[in-house]
């Protein structure tokens, strides 16, 4: 019997300093992947790697022999000793290990609910196993499963859809006011690294330019080539509101870097175009006043936190959704795992089948003496219905008995029934009921 495996560690389970021991580059993941391909007691297998996980999935027939073999692999990979890790790793076996691997394609199991990344990060790894060629019919059938269900959950629930992280809240919001951003001018003022994610997630959404101020400016210059913008020197911040759509603060001045004056200013060459203020930084750097100018939207690192307290609780309620999704896809895997059992018999019935068929046709053609074309091909459609349609209710009987605990007391009765574990000779004729004495 095939068993499905997954051993690793997640951020739950074991520290980043331990995480990063074991991943690596893409090399080291196609080193992996031929590692454990060697492994004796590994059939199929993929290795994922990210910042946040580092998991082996793999099919094997002797659960106990694969694991001890991964887990050594794993120790020799990170020259770790196994008693050091070994605390650190789950391992989750057939229904469960299916079940995991559709929670993290869905991102059910990620450090933040509902964050994108994951879903790229399993496909490149699958990619990567596909092209060398280490995955085959168990696992390709779940990885598709897999992203099958990370489909279904981000287009049946709504997990995806609230920021829980200040660079996507302030795109969230920066949404709400002008609905596209396609076009919109950035203006990012100081070089913290929430304000830099903020401004990435906000080109990654179409604004057209980023204009870049910071009191060092080499650092402005470094920092607009990342995205590339334009630097200006910190002085220049007033002149640059008449441009910008959007503007993201983040320094750590013990003053007021924007001032309500500046934004009225602004808006008599604005012609009162919304002009929206992600104010990052602590102490604050946009004066409060500005939020009461018309068509001037000011939120700070509080509006924020609020935004995403309110998100967080309501990817929570859409993760029941998504958890119930989950148990959907992972019965209707293990269904068609417990069909996999059936299909050599089957496959050994319809052989028999027509190996009587054409002997019959053989013996039937001798005494028949010369046919046409036309009647041999009648000959051979009026057998083949005859065969399928014997054959039709026992193997249907068989598929729907698959999912029954006593499938393999079934099993081997049909085996028994149809004589597919007997020498038989086809020629030789076949007794009936009738002849025994």
């Amino acid at each position: 019997m095939i068993h499905i495996v997954d051993i690793g560690m997640n951020h739950e389970t074991a520290p980043v300093e331990l995480r990063e021991c074991l991943a690596g580059d893409s090399k080291s993941g196609e080193a992996a992947l031929d590692e454990l391909r060697d492994l004796v007691a590994v059939k199929e297998c993929l290795f994922i790697s990210t910042c946040n996980r580092v998991e082996a999935l793999f099919t094997t027939e002797t659960p106990g022999e694969a694991e001890a073999s991964v887990i050594e692999f794993m120790s020799q990979m990170s020259r770790i000793p196994v008693r050091s890790f070994e605390p650190h790793l789950f391992i989750h076996r057939d229904r469960d290990a299916v079940r995991h691997v559709l929670r993290v394609a869905s991102s059910l199991d990620s450090m933040i609910v509902g964050e994108p990344q994951i879903l790229g990060q399993i496909k490149d790894s699958y990619f990567m196993a596909t092209r060398e060629k280490t995955t085959g019919v168990i696992l390709n059938r779940l990885m598709h499963r897999a992203f099958h269900t990370a489909k279904r959950v981000r287009t049946e629930t709504g997990i995806c859809d609230a920021a829980v992280s200040v660079s996507y809240a302030a795109v969230e919001l920066a949404k709400k006011i002008f609905y596209d951003l396609r076009g919109k001018k950035v203006l990012l003022i100081g070089a913290g690294e929430m304000a830099e994610l903020a401004a990435r997630n906000l080109v990654s959404q179409g604004v057209s330019s980023v204009t870049v101020a910071n009191r060092t400016f080499e650092r402005a210059v470094e920092l607009a080539r990342n995205f590339n913008g334009r630097p200006v020197a910190f002085e220049e911040i007033g002149s640059q509101l008449f441009e910008a759509d959007i503007v993201i603060s983040s320094t750590a001045s013990p003053e007021y870097v924007i001032t309500s004056e500046q934004v009225k200013s602004s808006f008599r060459k604005r012609r009162n175009s919304p002009l929206f203020f992600i104010d990052i930084a602590v102490p604050r750097d946009v004066e409060p006043q500005v939020n009461d100018l018309e068509n001037a939207y000011v939120y700070d690192i509080d509006d924020l936190r609020g935004v995403i307290q309110l998100n967080k609780a309501q990817r929570a309620e859409e993760a029941f959704k998504a958890e119930r999704i989950v148990e959907e896809e992972v019965i209707k895997f293990e269904r068609w795992v417990n069909t996999l059992a059936v299909v050599p018999t089957i496959v050994s019935i319809k052989e028999k089948g027509e190996t009587i068929r054409l002997a019959e046709i053989r013996k039937s053609i001798a005494g028949l003496g010369p046919l046409s074309p036309e009647q041999r091909e009648g000959l051979e459609t009026l057998t083949l219905s005859i065969v399928e349609k014997i054959l039709n209710d026992p193997i249907v009987f068989l598929r729907r008995k698959s999912e029954r605990p006593q499938a393999t007391a079934y099993l081997d009765m049909a085996r028994k029934l149809f004589s597919l574990d007997q020498e038989n000779d086809p020629e030789t004729e076949h007794e009936h009921p009738g002849n025994d004495r």
